[in-house]
């Protein structure tokens, strides 16, 4: 097994794997030799190598909503399962993907904390007016990374780090995407009603940012986990995607396994999404759906201070 170490990137924490992974060949060390296969018309197909990465996704490349049978859950929100298939740790995975019209929903930011001060959100336990909630961001130690806005009260300043990404939601409900180096110019406007900040962001108007294209850029490209991320399509839907370990059945789906970053930024290009950040994953990432009969958990074994959740408009 590795050992790990953390260092800093520009005020991101990153977690670094002390040996290297083997890389194609070239001057210059490009992605961990991997790809990714879906279960489809009774087989795996190849849809994503690691030597033929785009940088750039366009609509053409959007394989993974291609023959996708969305499940409306609520007005304004569907859902779809895949079976991905990688090397190692991501052997079996199931994809899970949540599409929401924020134009039809109330986004907001929720905080979770016991009397002990510990972070205490689960999704298993929101309310039942929530149709949909996952944990948002990443966090250190108990409290959110970066910036937290929270009903237009800005509670944590911004984090530094060109790898970041903050999602805003507006007075009017809608939702913007801020590179970490543009927060400032929003502050203090009084036009954020909520935002969380998050890294490292995967997609940038479609395209994959150069740490995520190349080894040696300050980001571990060979290190599996259990994923989560947020995104927007073209059509300013929303995308939430979070991978589960899908080798021992359900009730093991927590486990630690599954993607490598790259590998989680192709699956949003893939999914069509535009604009694309990572969430925590591990351990922590959880999401709750609710459709008319019952509340779909997908549950982490950590609690999280932080959750973006969707409730109808009255």
């Amino acid at each position: 097994m590795q050992v790990a170490r953390l260092v800093p990137l520009l005020g991101v924490t990153l977690l670094v794997a002390s040996s290297g992974p083997a890389f194609p060949g070239g001057d210059e060390p490009g992605l961990p030799v991997s790809s990714l296969a879906r279960w489809q018309n009774g087989r795996w197909q190849t849809w994503w190598r690691s030597d033929r990465a785009p940088q750039v996704w366009s609509e053409d490349q959007h394989v993974l909503t291609a023959g996708v049978a969305w499940a409306a859950t609520a007005p304004a929100i569907e859902m779809a399962q895949l079976k991905l298939s990688g090397r190692r740790g991501a052997w079996r995975t199931r994809l899970v993907v949540v599409r929401l019209d924020p134009a039809r929903l109330r986004l907001s930011l929720e905080t979770g904390y016991g009397a002990d001060g510990q972070p205490a959100w689960q999704a298993d336990r929101v309310g039942t007016d929530v149709l949909f909630a996952v944990n948002a961001g990443q966090f250190v130690r108990t409290s959110p990374w970066g910036w937290l806005v929270l009903d237009g009260v800005e509670r944590l300043p911004p984090g530094s780090g060109p790898l970041s990404t903050a999602l805003t939601v507006d007075r009017e409900g809608q939702v913007g995407w801020v590179a970490g180096d543009s927060i400032a110019a929003r502050r203090g406007r009084g036009e954020v009603r909520f935002a969380f900040q998050s890294y490292p962001t995967l997609l940038r108007g479609g395209r994959v940012p150069e740490p995520l294209q190349r080894a040696g850029r300050g980001v571990d490209l060979a290190h599996r986990d259990a994923r989560a991320a947020i995104g927007a399509d073209s059509d300013g839907r929303l995308l939430v995607a979070m991978t589960r370990f899908d080798g021992l059945g359900d009730q093991l789906g927590f486990v630690p396994l599954g993607l490598t970053t790259p590998e989680m930024a192709a699956v949003m290009g893939a999914l069509g999404a535009r604009e694309a950040v990572a969430l925590d994953g591990g351990i922590s990432a959880q999401m709750l759906v609710r459709d008319a009969e019952k509340a779909l958990v997908w549950s982490g074994l950590r609690r999280v201070p932080l959750a973006l959740v969707a409730r109808g408009r009255s």
